[in-house]
């Protein structure tokens, strides 16, 4: 018997439902339930086969059990190595690489000095920075954002250079970007599974967190549409996420991918509402399937993206 577990936290709706959908499709063979774990030995499975992981973002000791997991040939969805050496800024780059139009972005170094480190630890960079090469490049309004952050903490909207060092000022030991702020026409929240299914969702993020998935509003344009699915599946190929979201902000027809570093995304029926929620179920409960069904002990079943494999390749 091949077994599926769903590891959460604060999660009250998603997770029971999932296991329930896997369970009612009956596959021979397959059952699905909440993940169990009374302890963690090194290079010992804990009995899953697949494990859909959505809460080892905000606790390090279930990343590190994820990755014993992988280790041991379980496919965890999404991959914890990749996730844990990502982030934002990096994949902005990626998305360049694979032509999917981002704004324009920078990195800085953290306003206070890391722990154990001094001003010796960066005789490489050069004080003052090249400021007015920044702010001309990025442009104001912007946004100001940690470079590994979620969840909308510590983003701030600058309009001019003195807002821009107040904000900094407040972010202590955090690694900022500064991103061009992209005025829009339309926004669009899409999942994508398996880098295979893609679900377009209109989506306003200047609404209250429960009214910002907007119902029956999308485009009736085929190739805005078109072009939307392929920059979600191009990113998420390349990235290698199976369970992620991308969110795209249109101005002069060119969508712009914002966000879609999202690995454990909302899937909450209260703020997704019931349509968008039993898409989600439905789709994770097939790609679940489907890598037990492929699941071969003892191997590596996390998915790579093409940036990895690629480069892999070339050696």
């Amino acid at each position: 018997m091949k077994k599926i577990g769903i590891l959460f936290g604060q999660e009250k709706t998603f997770p029971p439902a999932l296991v329930e959908r896997i369970n009612q499709k009956a596959e021979k063979g397959i059952t699905a339930e909440i993940l169990q774990l009374d302890k963690v030995m090194q290079g010992v499975s804990s009995g899953y086969d697949v494990i859909i992981d959505r809460i080892s973002q905000d606790v390090p000791f279930y990343r590190a059990y994820l990755k014993n997991e992988a280790i041991t040939g379980t496919a965890v969805i999404n991959n914890p190595f990749w996730w844990s050496a990502d982030d934002k800024f990096f994949n902005n780059a990626l998305a360049l690489k694979v032509g999917v139009a981002v704004p324009k972005t920078v990195i800085l170094p953290s306003k206070e000095h890391p722990d154990d480190t001094n001003s010796n630890s960066f005789r490489n960079l050069q004080y003052p920075l090249d400021w007015e090469g920044i702010f001309n490049y990025v442009g104001f309004p912007a946004f100001f954002k940690p470079f590994a952050g979620g969840g909308w903490k510590n983003v701030y909207r600058v309009e001019n250079r003195d807002e821009f060092f107040k904000a900094y000022d407040e972010t202590g030991r955090l690694v900022m970007m500064l991103q061009e702020e992209v005025v829009f026409t339309d926004y669009f929240r899409c999942y994508c599974l398996d880098r295979q299914d893609v679900h377009i969702m209109q989506y306003d993020p200047k609404q209250p967190h429960h009214a910002r998935y907007v119902q029956n509003a999308l485009p009736k344009e085929k190739k805005l549409m078109d072009k939307l699915k392929s920059d979600v599946l191009a990113l998420n190929k390349a990235l290698g996420y199976d369970f992620n979201t991308v969110e795209l902000a249109l101005r002069d027809g060119v969508p712009y991918a914002i966000d879609f570093c999202n690995p454990a995304p909302d899937a909450d029926v209260n703020s997704v509402g019931q349509e968008n929620f039993d898409w989600i179920v439905e789709a994770a409960a097939n790609m679940a399937i489907r890598r037990a069904k492929n699941h071969k002990p003892g191997k590596n079943n996390c998915t790579w993206g093409e940036f990895v494999i690629n480069s892999t390749k070339q050696k």
